[in-house]
């Protein structure tokens, strides 16, 4: 599915971008899946929170964080999107690459909270592999007024940096700036991978549409396997591991 060079470009920048992972029917799909987890015709019970960490109980999110959806509704771990960003995860860090948690991530808009800028890795526990890459794929088209993704080049071969939590319960925070980073504008149904430790963030929603997104995360089974047995299931506070 990738070429050399992808893979290669990948392995140096810590991102890549992948465009059509999915078909405008597949997106149409999704978005509906996506629409009855938020309607609460799927139940998200446990799983949902604001991921900016700025709303009171009973208000709107600004960011609708929606943690493992595909064990509320278990079709969804054999979906296209699954299957295709597993087949990728695999030739991009090796053959034992499973997935290890999906999650929904939706920006109302003009709720202009920004996703801060982190590195996936502050999250983890200590594990022995940290191999580990995330697809991030568009249910509408992204542009940097509305929330895409923006990733620090090369910053997967340096040090994790210092992180803190932001808000009541919201993500981790690390140092970073616009100016030392790539932003990643693509079109509904394609996506874009980034390793464990690429520093990444988007903005916040200033528009008027929306900007849905579903992300897949994939690790090493042996290290799956030792998360869980830690009581480690992505479910949990919000903390710096590292």
């Amino acid at each position: 599915m990738l070429s050399s060079e992808q893979i290669s470009f990948f392995a140096q920048e810590g991102y890549l971008i992948v465009d059509d992972l999915i078909t405008s029917e597949e997106v149409d799909y999704f978005r509906q899946v996506y629409e009855d987890f938020l309607s609460g015709k799927i139940s998200t019970s446990g799983h949902r929170s604001d991921l900016s960490g700025q709303t009171e109980e009973g208000e709107q999110e600004k960011i609708v964080q929606i943690m493992r959806p595909s064990l509320l509704y278990p079709v969804l771990a054999q979906s296209v999107v699954h299957q295709r960003a597993s087949a990728i995860a695999r030739q991009l860090l090796g053959s034992d690459m499973e997935l290890d948690f999906d999650m929904l991530i939706d920006k109302p808009p003009h709720t202009n909270a920004p996703t801060p800028w982190h590195q996936d890795e502050a999250y983890w526990i200590d594990m022995e592999d940290k191999r580990a890459v995330s697809c991030w794929l568009a249910l509408d088209d992204v542009v940097k007024e509305n929330g895409c993704m923006w990733f620090v080049p090369r910053s997967n071969h340096q040090a994790l940096r210092s992180h803190q939590q932001t808000g009541k319960g919201g993500a981790l925070q690390c140092v970073a700036e616009e100016s030392e980073a790539v932003a990643a504008e693509i079109s509904a149904g394609s996506c874009t991978f980034h390793a464990g430790r690429t520093v990444h963030y988007a903005r916040g929603n200033e528009t008027d549409r929306r900007r849905r997104a579903l992300i897949t995360n994939f690790r090493p089974q042996a290290m799956i396997a030792y998360e869980r047995a830690q009581g480690f299931d992505h479910l949990g506070d919000r903390e710096v591991r590292q």
